[in-house]
């Protein structure tokens, strides 16, 4: 993806992937190209991929303690490989709305994350848009 981001031509003949000389247009705005997230719990192939080719972890209700270790993991590697560990987020989706949480996943060292809503009609998602903030923002 970062070649046909970057490039004006791309060709990838790989294990598991082939592909000819592509063209890919348009071009993202963001540069040099949209951030690149892998989504896993807490393998350590995916905290490889992640320091050689990505720029966060982006994980599903997980818990501040494995944020925790995540982080660690992904520090020792990124040093291990000569690469600068605050270049890589953690962004966790799927945290429960209130303040402690939140702070706990801060602490955690989570560099975001996103509250859990359940599915609703407009009007319902306003509500409890409005609750989280009371809760978050007390």
């Amino acid at each position: 993806m970062q070649a046909l981001w970057t490039k004006e031509e791309a060709e990838f003949h790989g294990q598991y992937y082939d592909f000819p000389l592509v063209r890919s247009f348009p071009k993202p705005t963001q540069q040099p190209h949209p951030p690149i997230f892998f989504g896993d719990l807490t393998g350590s192939a995916v905290f490889r991929r992640i320091v050689a080719w990505g720029n966060g972890w982006l994980p599903f209700g997980i818990s501040p303690a494995q944020v925790k270790r995540g982080r660690e993991a992904l520090h020792h590697l990124a040093t291990e490989a000569g690469r600068d560990p605050r270049t890589i987020q953690i962004r966790v989706l799927g945290v429960p709305p209130d303040a402690e949480t939140l702070k706990a996943y801060e602490q955690a060292g989570a560099d975001a994350v996103a509250c859990l809503m359940l599915p609703a009609p407009e009007k319902e998602a306003l509500a409890q848009l409005e609750q989280i903030a009371q809760k978050v923002f007390p």
